[in-house]
């Protein structure tokens, strides 16, 4: 059995430090590139949504590379991505690809279901060590994402433009070759150093964007065009709440252990959305609303043509956007979307947040 699984952002890292624990053989895709997304768009449904097609195509140049069994995250609700695992297999079954996806979840609420799955993947295991890794990996999780914060605000003041981008990389690339959570965190620690000694601009006053949508879209880079970057290389401070560590606690551990849940966005949302309507939408509308009451200066939403939860999300945000006075720019994705068109929409709305906020500075002082 040879191992391998999707990227999405960061994850792979997660992955591989859960993999190297127990020893086990693995391959992990080549990051995602035109060739992933048209290899899925090839063998996938003309409807189905963006993320399902990048990882059909992260799936199949896996079992090009020799793997032959896939992981994937499960769940319920209306969003597709709970449903995966089921899609995977059959696309890739149709396409001759000989590969088995199993999906990690406590099918029905049943524990036990996911620890025979968890078993016959190790080939047994002990539970404490499974225990102590797992929490291991939560620990770094939440490193890898203050790292990623960390490279968000440095990129906005930093005074020479692409030293944050050079170091991030850096850190990426010697991600594919490190094993174990020892050594990830000694990369870590590492790049945060080299991070902390970036000459910065204090005294700028950078534009602060929340980013909300779709959970895929949020993390991984390309599946919103490198979005992330492309602000903070323009001067703008990004933050997102939707994180893996996010993911990692607070939807598969605590939510499979029964724990009291984070709901501060579902609090927030209230006023304009009080139900879970699957997917991220509360989530969306919760967290757009939590930016404005940090003075933020706008909003991006973004998600892949057809994510329901999203679309229903995107006909609420006008309300939340008056109400809260805060703009809010929604960008939908798919394999057809041109750079071009897309940064020149994000462009145009940087340009209203910076004369908004000027005459927000004009009034204050008349």
């Amino acid at each position: 059995m040879k191992l391998t699984f999707p990227h999405m952002g960061n994850v792979f890292m997660i992955a591989k430090c859960l993999l190297d624990e127990f020893n086990l053989s693995y391959v992990v895709p080549p990051l995602q590139s035109k060739r992933t997304l048209e290899l899925g768009t090839k063998y996938c449904p003309e409807g189905a949504c963006l993320p399902l097609k990048i990882t059909i195509g992260s799936l199949i140049e896996a079992y090009e590379l020799g793997a032959d069994t896939a992981l994937m995250v499960g769940g319920s609700g209306p969003c597709r991505l709970g449903y995966y695992s089921v899609m995977q297999q059959e696309i890739l079954q149709d396409a001759g690809v000989k590969m088995e996806v199993i999906a990690l979840e406590a099918t029905n609420g049943c524990v036990s279901n996911l620890i025979s799955k968890i078993k016959r993947i190790t080939k047994g295991f002990k539970v404490p060590k499974l225990l102590k890794t797992i929490s291991q990996v939560t620990s770094l999780s939440i490193q890898i994402d203050e790292l990623e914060q960390l490279c968000f605000y440095n990129r906005a003041y930093e005074q020479l433009q692409g030293t944050t981008n050079s170091i991030y990389q850096e850190f990426r690339e010697q991600a594919f070759a490190t094993k174990g959570v020892k050594a990830y965190k000694r990369l870590i620690k590492y790049t945060k150093n080299k991070l902390k000694l970036i000459p910065l601009n204090i005294h700028k006053t950078a534009l602060k964007i929340g980013i909300v949508g779709e959970i895929y879209g949020n993390i991984d880079p390309f599946a919103k065009l490198n979005l992330e970057k492309k602000l903070g290389d323009m001067g703008v401070l990004v933050h997102r709440y939707v994180t893996i560590s996010d993911w990692i606690v607070d939807k598969i551990i605590k939510k499979e252990l029964h724990l009291p849940q984070n709901k501060q966005y579902a609090k927030a949302a209230k006023p304009y959305l009080n139900a879970m309507i699957g997917g991220h939408a509360l989530e969306t509308i919760g967290h757009t609303v939590m930016y404005a009451n940090k003075n933020y200066d706008g909003v991006i939403q973004i998600y892949p043509l057809g994510c329901m939860p999203e679309i229903v999300a995107q006909s609420i945000l006008p309300t939340v956007s008056q109400q809260e006075n805060i703009p809010v720019l929604t960008l939908i994705v798919d394999e057809m979307t041109g750079e071009a068109g897309y940064m020149t929409r994000v462009e145009a709305f940087l340009d209203l947040l910076e004369k908004r906020r000027a005459n927000k500075q004009l009034s204050i002082i008349s």
